[in-house]
């Protein structure tokens, strides 16, 4: 059985920082990407950035570029999330997403079948 697990939520003043982690287990490798979500109160779910297993090319949403940083440990299945310089605006629920079988949403050339419960990133003004 497929299970993402995330870590490292919390609460953080504006301009704090978080690291978010995901570990993947029930299954042998990524097949293309592992990636973050997230979804605020009221809002659909958008997409905050992917990583590539192979090459570990990274793509991020406008409003977390040069904020945010993904990194992948391929040989633990383990996806990170590094936000600095926190707005209150990243106030939301943050998934853990992979590509580990056929089908799913398909974001930046990977398509996502594998989702975590999620964890709660809270940030005050």
């Amino acid at each position: 059985q497929v299970q993402l697990v995330e870590s490292g939520g919390g609460s953080v003043e504006a301009g704090g920082s978080l690291t978010l982690s995901c570990a993947g287990s029930g299954f042998t490798e990524i097949r293309g990407c592992m990636g973050w979500y997230r979804q605020a109160p009221g809002k659909e779910r958008e997409p905050v950035g992917r990583i590539s297993r192979v090459g570990g090319s990274t793509m991020y949403a406008d409003s977390v570029k040069d904020r945010f940083t993904i990194s992948l440990n391929n040989a633990k299945n383990t996806v990170t999330l590094q936000m600095n310089s926190l707005k209150p605006e990243d106030t939301a629920m943050y998934y853990c997403a992979a590509d580990v079988a056929d089908g799913g949403i398909w974001k930046w050339g990977c398509t996502f079948d594998a989702w975590g419960q999620g964890t709660q990133v809270t940030v005050s003004s």
